[in-house]
């Protein structure tokens, strides 16, 4: 059995919570969130301590905070020789506490604590600088998903800047989207086939490939029609911006 503590009330921890509770190979031994109440229903109330000094060691503790709590609560830790790792994209596995041994087990996904998600379908980026612990945290990230890497910091900071593009800034745009539908009194889920038609696509074809529109033809009446349509100075500029890299990614 593999023990574990986890360290984190958000959604990462939430998710990484239920997943653990499902596989047999885990004991979770203590959750400490500062807001216990966000855990409430997830697991028992004896699992989980608002109280950092009741943690006990584990075989791995995971620390699932906001990126620049991180150091502060690894430093906390009441124990020190224990593997130790974050959740995630964007911080070095050096800000883990050199007391304890670091580690990452960073999960590719956008989570939402109200939607339900196939972890085993999740990449899960791994490091270690240690091979005993890299072994073990391979076995842990085997157990939750069926995709798992072993990806440097310096590769899990570019992994996590096109992640920011492929689903953050793409979500930002449904968003765009979904204002200029309301605005017009157009039903926002008339876009959702080519939502998911454009997701389809890039299965089979790279994006540049799949590239489409009025920028990728150089449409410029359909440019200039667009922007009048457009009322919002912000969303003209994005427009502009991203049409204009659109342009030159095709020259």
């Amino acid at each position: 059995m593999i023990t574990v503590n986890i360290i984190g009330s958000g959604n990462v921890a939430t998710h990484l919570i239920a997943t653990i509770l499902q596989e047999n190979e885990f004991v979770i031994q203590k959750v400490y969130a500062r807001r216990a109440y966000m855990l409430e229903g997830l697991l028992s109330f004896s699992k989980i301590t608002s109280r950092i000094e009741e943690l006990e060691p584990a075989d791995i503790t995971i620390i699932s905070v906001s990126d620049d709590a991180i150091a502060e609560v690894s430093s906390q830790l009441p124990y020190s020789n224990q593997f130790v790792v974050h959740t995630s994209g964007s911080s070095d596995i050096s800000v883990i506490d050199s007391k304890n041994n670091a580690g990452v087990l960073y999960p590719l996904q956008t989570f939402s604590k109200t939607k339900k998600i196939n972890f085993k379908e999740v990449p899960l980026c791994i490091e270690s600088a240690k091979m005993p612990n890299l072994i073990l945290l391979k076995k842990v990230a085997a157990l939750l998903s069926d995709k798992v890497y072993i990806i440097s910091s310096e590769q899990r900071r570019s992994i996590h800047v096109a992640a920011v593009y492929a689903s953050n800034f793409v979500n930002h745009m449904y968003h765009l989207a979904h204002d200029i539908c309301t605005e017009k009194n157009i039903p926002f889920e008339i876009l959702m086939p080519l939502i998911q038609e454009t997701a389809q696509k890039i299965k089979t074809l790279s994006p540049k490939d799949a590239q489409t529109g009025p920028a990728k033809r150089q449409d410029k009446k359909t440019i200039l029609s667009h922007l009048e349509v457009i009322n919002q100075p912000l969303q003209k500029e994005i427009y502009t911006l991203l049409t204009n890299s659109i342009i030159k990614s095709n020259v």
